[in-house]
């Protein structure tokens, strides 16, 4: 079988390109897209996303607010900020990131995030509309998932999906956005009993677990032609690697994302445009 790989970097170039467009179209009505990002602590992994993702939003032409606060920033004072920024009409995106310091409320906080200025999808309205087919901005990792499918015209109608995450940033939004698609979608987690059975079934098997101590996806644990997207990302022997033995896992697999290079890049691809796309929607109030 000729496995192929999906090279996320391209599809999500091709996205930044379209967005790219969609932000002179926007300026031209006057409408400067802009995403505000809010980092509490010094956490270097957290520092580094924020980084590229400003990085990613100059390439394109989106502009930047960024706010940086002290670990022993309180939970008043970070809501304090959100409620600000939701205010703010020169702003059109916030992005909190996360995990928060331990004696703030990540809910609470994500929870306060105008709906119309929710660019990871994660406010309770924005998981209210996705279940109803409704969302106007959704999750950005699933999202990106759903495009790069796409992008390889692979069909999802009647195909069985097997998702091994239950969070609500990847499995519940991925899990509505294949059944809006007219797939069968299995969920699976800490406490499912014999994840190979369902794994083998699986047309389009979606892992996301991050801890190769507790779980790892074997070439035997899929079925001949099966679709893998591995989303997890951890250190594995010294280097990066997701869920998936890749080895074992591209000899049966028809399509495979590499990690790195696969789903993240998409992630990112998925916020500028959510962020452009959120931008376009004030041409409506």
């Amino acid at each position: 079988m000729n496995s192929r790989r999906i090279d996320g970097k391209i599809i999500a170039q091709s996205v930044m390109d379209e967005v790219a467009k969609q932000i002179i179209d926007l300026r031209s009505d006057d409408i400067r897209p802009c995403l505000a990002t809010v980092l509490v602590g010094d956490d270097q992994a957290s520092a580094t996303y924020v980084r590229n993702k400003h990085k990613a939003c100059s390439r394109v032409g989106i502009e930047t607010k960024d706010h940086r606060l002290s670990s022993s920033t309180s939970q008043e004072s970070l809501a304090g900020l959100v409620s600000s920024l939701n205010d703010d009409r020169t702003v059109h995106g916030i992005l909190v990131q996360l995990p928060l310091p331990r004696h703030i409320d990540d809910a609470v906080i994500t929870s306060m995030i105008s709906p119309a200025k929710d660019v990871d999808g994660l406010t309770p309205t924005s998981a209210g509309l996705l279940s109803m087919g409704r969302a106007p901005l959704v999750a950005c990792t699933p999202l990106g998932i759903m495009r790069m499918l796409d992008y390889h015209k692979v069909k999802l109608q009647g195909k069985h999906v097997v998702i091994i995450n239950r969070s609500g940033l990847i499995g519940k939004p991925l899990y509505h956005l294949m059944l809006a698609e007219d797939a069968t979608v299995t969920t699976c987690h800490s406490l499912t009993r014999d994840i190979t059975k369902h794994t083998r079934r699986a047309d389009i098997l979606v892992t996301a677990v991050g801890d190769r101590s507790k779980f790892k996806l074997t070439g035997e644990m899929i079925k001949s032609g099966a679709v893998v997207i591995d989303v997890a990302i951890t250190r594995h022997d010294g280097v990066l690697a997701g869920d998936a033995d890749y080895e074992s896992v591209i000899s049966r697999a028809s399509l495979i994302t590499p990690v790195p290079g696969g789903v993240g890049p998409m992630t990112v691809a998925m916020l500028l445009h959510n962020t452009a796309k959120a931008a376009a929607l004030t041409r409506l109030d």
